[in-house]
């Protein structure tokens, strides 16, 4: 297979093998490796139940990997770094999620491309955008700049009318 580019995301939110999440993420990328960039470690909310902060970032890889392979390596990794399988979106010593991939789409049993809630994570799409700026969603057509500036653009506050009471 040709040398592809993956955008891969990485999470922590708990100590694992090699350390404090911030600590994690570094060393998974080295673990990765074909690593051409990497975005800076942001300190995120949880999604989900859980209580802990995430350390977040993204990176982009180089591999002749398909994208099965590729994910059935970043499973290893998580899983030398600790990860345990468990609760949905509970606390996690290493995540790594396959976010982009430069052959467009790709859909098998348990693993779809592009990830189908990326577009709604600024934990993924701000690290993307920071490395990846003019990378298109393949389904939307829509750079990761112009999806980032869509999810995190200011919104209206709603007004609320009391029921009865006229515009």
């Amino acid at each position: 297979m040709v040398a592809s580019t993956y955008l891969i995301a990485l999470g922590s939110n708990r100590p694992g093998k090699a350390g404090p999440p911030r600590a994690q993420l570094a060393a998974a990328l080295t673990r990765i490796g074909g690593v051409v960039a990497a975005s800076r470690i942001r300190d995120t909310p949880p999604v989900g139940p859980s209580i802990r902060r995430f350390a977040n970032m993204a990176a982009l890889v180089k591999s002749d990997a398909s994208p099965p392979e590729m994910l059935r390596r970043l499973k290893q990794i998580e899983r030398e770094f600790g990860r345990r399988r468990g609760q949905r979106w509970g606390a996690r010593s290493l995540d790594l999620d396959i976010i982009l991939w430069s052959g467009g789409t790709w859909a098998s049993p348990g693993l779809i491309v592009p990830h189908p809630a990326f577009r709604e994570r600024d934990f993924v799409i701000g690290p993307a955008s920071e490395i990846a700026a003019d990378w298109r969603d393949p389904i939307s057509t829509l750079s990761l700049r112009q999806l980032h500036a869509r999810l995190t653009r200011p919104r209206p506050a709603l007004r609320c009318v009391p029921l009865g009471a006229g515009p």
